[in-house]
């Protein structure tokens, strides 16, 4: 019988590398627990028109990257491609814009798009999102940008930029619409490409095609074309960004895939990754609660790809990046000490420590290269002598040292709390 094989597109992450995967995951999120964000768990499929009302109709997401199907109740459903719509959804079914403003949320988890696979772009992508509804304050743009910046460097990443623009409002755009569709007009574009311009001509910006790019270059740009408001709003966003510490690249004809993106907006670029060099980005997006049945609320959010940060770790020579999966590893060196560790790792565990046994009557040697790969900081070993006199062994393995204490649980377990506590200190 033939084995069966991940589907096409979908990642798998195995030891040891899914240290790496989980510790880059947990990294991305502590800056925005550390900042206030309330955490959300957000369902994997959702109503198809959520995405067709929020992502937007004249996207390549829609059209092309959706996995839709029909359920048992004959009712069109989507596996999530993106995070802010579900997000959306959630806040106003729960009525947590009629709370105290903005809602500060962040989540991660899987989204699906049917892509092409290739490297950093998968069918099923693990994403961390945050999402800062209810304020149009310039300074809650900067905090999701500087939190996703710190993202990235809270991990040793230091190759990747920032590229940072606005998209204008509804009071802007529509003239910008017009003059751009004018442009648009006198190139030379293939019959989809021209259907695109007429339903949503920024769209259009984004192509990557040499034959459709080189017709772009002096192409009006929206930058140029913000109302007061809008420019006061960049201005004061960049202003607060540089008290963040963020540094930035403008961006003026950065476009992001989604219909929602209005004012500030911006992408994370690591050039370590080759053509999907993308490793996150958002940027704000009033009038979608709205358009989904809301209060007339603005927000701003990102989504970061776990999987293309960790390939950008990966690019810097970070990896690994895991820490211990435990702190202890427990060694009977003989048949008669098993009993003994065995109440021992129960204890440890109990107190806290993160703590495994070596099992199958492995003989020293084979123990330690096991203790080797877990990358627990200390081992401890009984043996015959260490039975008679009710003692343990304590290894630290980063220096080789070793020393004799009693095993008696309330002298043992301190002992060690002290010396992981010591052994993180130099660490960090």
């Amino acid at each position: 019988m033939e084995a069966i094989n991940a589907p096409k597109g979908v990642p798998d992450y195995v030891p040891p590398r899914s240290r790496d995967f989980y510790t880059v995951q947990e990294q991305l999120s502590s800056p925005a627990r550390l900042s206030g964000y309330e955490y959300i768990e957000l369902p994997v499929f959702e109503a198809t028109e959520l995405f067709e009302r929020g992502v937007g109709v004249s996207t390549d997401v829609v059209q092309k990257e959706m996995y839709t199907f029909t359920d048992r109740g004959d009712r069109s459903i989507t596996l999530r491609p993106e995070g802010t719509a579900g997000v959306m959804r959630a806040v106003i079914e729960n009525r947590l814009d009629k709370g105290s403003l903005p809602v500060k949320l962040w989540y991660r988890g899987p989204f699906f798009r049917a892509e092409r696979p290739q490297q950093g772009r998968y069918r099923q992508l693990q994403q961390v999102g945050v999402e800062a509804i209810g304020s149009n304050d310039a300074i809650i743009d900067a905090e999701v940008i500087a939190i996703a910046d710190q993202s990235y460097r809270s991990l040793g990443l230091q190759d990747f930029h920032l590229d940072l623009t606005s998209l204008g409002c509804s009071k802007c755009r529509p003239a910008y619409r017009v003059l751009l569709q004018e442009f648009l007009n006198k190139c030379d574009l293939d019959q989809e490409t021209r259907a695109r311009a007429e339903l949503n001509p920024l769209r259009v910006l984004d192509d990557k095609r040499e034959i459709v790019a080189a017709q772009l270059v002096d192409a009006p740009l929206m930058i140029d074309s913000l109302c007061g408001q809008c420019q006061q709003h960049y201005d004061e966003v960049r202003k607060y960004l540089q008290i963040f510490g963020v540094v930035w690249n403008e961006a003026p004809r950065m476009v992001r895939g989604l219909d929602y993106y209005t004012r500030t907006t911006f992408e994370f670029v690591h050039p370590g990754l080759g053509a999907q060099s993308g490793i996150g980005g958002g940027g704000r997006y009033d009038g979608l609660m709205s358009e989904l049945g809301g209060s007339d609320l603005s927000g701003i959010g990102f989504g970061i790809g776990v999987d293309r940060t960790l390939l950008a770790c990966e690019a810097e020579g970070l990896t690994p990046l895991h820490k211990a999966i435990i702190d202890v590893f427990v060694i009977p060196v003989e048949v008669e000490n098993r009993k003994q560790c065995v109440a021992l790792l129960v204890q440890l565990r109990r107190a806290g420590i993160a703590a495994d046994l070596c099992v199958d009557n492995r003989s020293i040697k084979s123990a330690m290269k096991v203790a080797n790969n877990t990358n627990a900081p200390l081992v401890l070993i009984l043996g015959p002598d260490e039975l008679k006199t009710q003692s343990a062994i304590i290894k630290e393995m980063s220096s080789g040292d070793q020393q004799s204490v009693p095993a008696e649980a309330t002298t043992l377990i301190p002992q060690l709390q002290e010396m992981l506590r010591t052994l993180r200190e130099e660490q960090s």
